[in-house]
């Protein structure tokens, strides 16, 4: 790839606050976008993606500098940010909207990401069961969704959820 070549990842792992606050840290990452992806809404809100009833997932799209982070680079850290051997479920947050996913944006992503997958199996003792799809279609959350734990990182979720998680990564 060419310096400066940037490409998207759409990455679900539970809570999308959480992707987000992880991948803001990445070098080679230039921009973490909370929204939501796989589902059959048009322009889903946060309500109504918390109802279960939309389909979608909660994600990060990412755009990054593919001259300094690869794509299976993302995925090695998607693997270790969240536990995608629960099905609809990270932590306390249980719900469809919560599903470990890896939304596609060409085939050779789709390649990556089933290659990928099959990898990291080895580190967990239970099956993987994340969705690997093409994207469809990725609405932006709201504006108070963004860049969440920048903003609120005393809020009780951020401090006893995000932070953990952050520290366990050795990012916090």
């Amino acid at each position: 790839m060419t310096a400066g070549t940037t490409e998207l990842a759409t990455l679900g792992g539970g809570c999308f606050w959480c992707v987000e606050a992880v991948y803001e840290q990445i070098p080679g990452v230039l921009k973490v976008v909370s929204g939501y992806a796989g589902g059959h809404v048009p322009d889903p809100t946060y309500e109504q993606v918390c109802d279960g009833t939309t389909g979608h997932a909660e994600v990060a799209q990412i755009t990054f500098d593919a001259s300094k982070i690869s794509y299976e680079q993302l995925l090695g850290w998607f693997w270790r940010a969240h536990d995608p051997t629960t099905l609809n479920r990270q932590g306390a947050d249980v719900g469809t909207q919560y599903r470990s996913a890896i939304f596609t944006h060409s085939s050779a992503q789709k390649s990556a990401a089933e290659r990928s997958k099959a990898e990291a199996q080895k580190d967990f003792a239970d099956p993987i069961v994340t969705e690997i799809a093409p994207l469809d279609r990725f609405y932006p959350a709201e504006d108070y969704h963004q860049q969440y734990y920048r903003n609120h990182s005393a809020a009780p979720y951020c401090m006893f959820v995000i932070r953990p998680k952050l520290k366990k990564l050795n990012m916090d």
